[in-house]
């Protein structure tokens, strides 16, 4: 069975969670798989721009919607790249295979959005990050902001999946990443799911390291919270 452990990390701004990707991606090496998790406008690909900073990738990080996958080349002799990948539109194992995942996994940092429940089996010893709002920290106090910040009214994707996955093109439509800072404080909670031996030590320090990257003062109170372990 593998061994399951969880930690959580408070942000306090976009800028702040830019910096905790590139203090992780000081730990990471080949054939690491991160799958983020979060609504719309929570942080991803702002995440995953933190990465391919801290990876120094070739190209600016955008959300690879519609052409699912990227691969972002090292710009530094021997370094690693960065494929980034958006399953928000895969449904089953043959969409899966026709990404074709597998065949870059083993060489590079893969990092997925939206890959909960699909995208699992690529790797065992797998890094999952869910990224919520802090409670009151939303535009409006919810997900409000974010339908603003698209030109669109929340009973527009009421519907469902339907209409979400029409925000989610729309937010690609009118470019690559929802600017946290249009939308609200940018204050997160990032919880961090350590699946396997290979995380063991990889979250030791490291907001401490992202707040030195951004800038930041430290916390008054102690922002990294262990949650727990088990097995599945």
């Amino acid at each position: 069975m593998t061994q399951v452990q969880e930690s959580t990390i408070h942000v306090t701004s976009a800028d702040h969670t830019r910096a905790i990707g590139k203090a992780l991606a000081s730990t990471l090496r080949a054939g690491d798989v991160i799958m983020l998790n979060g609504p719309l406008g929570a942080g991803k690909t702002t995440l995953t721009q933190g990465i391919g900073q801290g990876l120094n990738v070739r190209g600016h990080v955008t959300s690879p919607t519609f052409t699912v996958s990227r691969i972002h080349p090292p710009l530094d002799e021997g370094g690693l790249a960065l494929v980034h990948a958006d399953a928000y539109r895969i449904t089953d194992l043959d969409d899966l295979e026709t990404v074709d995942l597998d065949s870059t996994t083993q060489d590079t940092v893969t990092v997925i959005e939206w890959g909960e429940g699909k995208t699992e089996q690529l790797s065992d010893d797998r890094l999952e990050i869910v990224i919520e709002r802090a409670e009151g920290t939303a535009a409006g106090g919810d997900d409000e902001g974010t339908d603003a910040h698209l030109g669109r009214h929340t009973d527009a994707h009421a519907g469902g999946q339907a209409g979400e996955a029409d925000i989610h093109a729309d937010a690609q439509t009118h470019h690559d990443v929802i600017n946290l800072e249009d939308i609200d404080s940018g204050e997160r909670t990032l919880t961090f799911i350590l699946h396997g031996t290979r995380w063991a030590g990889v979250l030791d320090d490291l907001d401490e390291k992202a707040r030195a990257l951004a800038g930041l003062d430290a916390p008054t109170t102690d922002l990294h919270d262990e949650v727990g372990s088990h097995r599945d």
